[in-house]
């Protein structure tokens, strides 16, 4: 990589970069919290491995300006290994997920990203709008007229502000003034304290504390190889997103490899497993972050946050950020294709839709991108021609037709009335 390519994905945009990572390190925190809690681990866990995985992969990723931490559809897959054998096997699934997505990508594995259809990919991202803006909706139940005010406010002040300036990305500045207003009118509104205690000290390098020996590794091979597939599956899904954002290429198998680095130095921090998150990139993008400075910056601004200035921090309405998750939701969600269901195939509209309807009630990553879809998409014979230079290798066809038609004679059949 020549000085020039290092200039422009370091320094291209500095003032935008640092500004999208400010908003991004506000959004983590309560996220990051709450995947902790679905795990059943402190969320000095989830936070630790947000900055961890941020600041790694920033220099290892193979897409600029898309941001990595924990998830949820991680954080689902280690509830079990944590409830039945603790904190340090977790730590130690952790690190053997990232030396298995390393070896994902020296096998090249991120080319397959080559080979799902646009369908799939549109399917993903209008079911992840969904899962954003649902995941709010608990923030809006049960509560009183001021944090809908709030939310309302919030998202007057995306919407509008950029028609007077954009010099300051507007979700930074919704934060900021509904933090103040809240303070100042002494609000009785859900805060960032309330999903769980902030850390207030630095993470350190540790290793995990079980027996290395066979029975270890069978009992997190199994977790860890899961988590490997979840992670690079959303990863890459992003990667592509965040590639159609921004009108530009990115490394699959560079992504593959940070990944894999990400989670290892996560898990000798004291950190949980974590991938690419779609909605934390739509944010950087949207905000005006471009480049690896805006990945940095936001997981060296949510340490000194949660460090420095805990308990400032603690006083953020939840309503703010939920007006942000809501923008998010609502500018993630590709509309047009709603519009082109009639115009598009019937074959493709279904892949399209299948996630949709994977997400109700609300489930983890895998179910909504469905192996069948994505084999149905791959081995169709009017999508695919043998001359295409673009057309799969024929054993990754036969594979997919295979594992299709076991998934057509796997599901039930109605018999005729």
């Amino acid at each position: 990589m020549n000085l020039a390519v290092l200039r422009q994905t370091w320094l291209g945009n500095v003032r935008g970069d640092l500004l999208a990572g400010m908003v991004v390190a506000f959004a983590l925190i309560p996220e990051a919290i709450a995947f902790s809690i679905i795990a059943g681990v402190d969320p000095a866990v989830g936070l630790y491995a947000s900055f961890a995985i941020c600041v790694v992969i920033a220099f290892a990723g193979g897409r600029p300006g898309m941001i990595s931490a924990a998830t949820g559809a991680m954080a689902l897959v280690m509830v079990v290994l944590v409830r039945e054998h603790g904190l340090q096997y977790l730590l130690a699934a952790t690190v053997l997920t990232g030396v298995l997505q390393i070896i994902a990508g020296y096998l090249k594995l991120g080319v397959l990203m080559r080979f799902v259809s646009r369908s799939v990919v549109t399917g993903f991202v209008n079911a992840l709008a969904i899962l954003i803006f649902m995941a709010q909706l608990p923030e809006l139940t049960n509560v009183g007229w001021q944090t809908y005010a709030m939310v309302a406010a919030g998202l007057a002040i995306i919407y509008l502000l950029p028609r007077l300036t954009k010099a300051v990305p507007s979700p930074l500045i919704a934060i900021v003034v509904l933090t103040a207003l809240a303070i100042f009118m002494g609000m009785d509104l859900r805060t960032v304290g309330d999903m769980g205690e902030l850390p207030s000290t630095l993470p350190m390098f540790l290793l995990p504390d079980i027996p290395l020996n066979l029975e270890t590794l069978l009992i997190i091979l199994p977790y860890s190889a899961t988590l490997a597939v979840v992670g690079l599956l959303e990863s890459l899904m992003t990667a592509t997103i965040v590639d159609d954002l921004t009108d530009t290429p990115s490394d699959k198998n560079r992504e593959c490899k940070g990944q894999g680095l990400s989670n290892i130095v996560a898990g000798f921090m004291g950190g949980m497993a974590g991938c690419a998150m779609i909605g934390q990139s739509v944010i950087n993008v949207k905000s005006g972050g471009r480049g690896r400075l805006s990945t940095l910056s936001a997981g060296l601004l949510l340490l000194f946050m949660i460090v420095a200035l805990g308990p400032w921090v603690a006083q953020i309405p939840m309503a703010a950020l939920v007006a942000v998750m809501i923008m998010v939701s609502i500018g993630t969600f590709n509309w047009a294709s709603i519009r082109n269901l009639r115009e598009h195939p019937k074959s493709s509209s279904f892949v399209m839709l299948r996630p949709w309807w994977s997400r109700w009630p609300p489930t983890t990553l895998p179910r909504a991108c469905s192996p069948a879809c994505c084999c149905r998409a791959f081995s169709s014979p009017r999508r695919w021609r043998a001359s295409s230079p673009s057309a799969p290798p024929r054993w990754m066809a036969g594979a997919a037709a295979n594992m299709w038609s076991s998934a057509r004679s796997s599901s039930p059949r109605r018999t005729p009335s």
